[in-house]
Parts: C-alpha cells; sequence; structure tokens
C-alpha cells in the first residue's frame, strides 16, 4: 500500500467533527496479528496538544484525512486594531 502522508502534514480523524488537528510525526512499523509480517507503511505516528500536554498515538493511515489549513499546533491571539476618528 502506498504511502499517503509525508512527515510534517496535518490530518485529522475521518468523521470525528471535534477530533483535533495532528501533525504527522512518522510511519511507524507495527506487526499485523492475522499474518504476522510488520508492516511499515499504514500506521502513522502524530502529535497534537490539548491543555497544553502533548498527546502522541498511533494511527492507520486510512483513518486519517489531510487538512487544507496548516499552522502551528498553538493559537495565537491577534489584538484588535483601534481605530481613530481624527
Amino acid at each position: 500500500m502506498p504511502r499517503k502522508f509525508k512527515s510534517g502534514d496535518w490530518v485529522k480523524v475521518k468523521g470525528k467533527r471535534t477530533a483535533p488537528k495532528m501533525q504527522v510525526l512518522k510511519y511507524v512499523p507495527k506487526k499485523d496479528s492475522l499474518i504476522g509480517l510488520v508492516n511499515y507503511d499504514t500506521y502513522l505516528e502524530c502529535v497534537w496538544y490539548k491543555n497544553g500536554e502533548r498527546k502522541c498515538e498511533v494511527f492507520h493511515q486510512n483513518k486519517l484525512i489531510k487538512t487544507i489549513e496548516s499552522g502551528g499546533l498553538f493559537t495565537t491571539f491577534l489584538p484588535t486594531p483601534k481605530l481613530s476618528l481624527t
């Protein structure tokens, strides 16, 4: 199976509206329980942050979709500009 993502891509879990935006770290080897072969091309390790805590988890690439918007893991708030009428 061909690889769908590369390191640094931004992804979300398919079908979950509240899924966090995650960044792909790398493909990880995982042993198939039925066949017993090690699969190097279908499982991804992803990272995201929740309440300042780093979370990592391994996902199958078919359960993820690439997000269009890219950006950092943290939200930055820009101050609202002050209008001057003089």
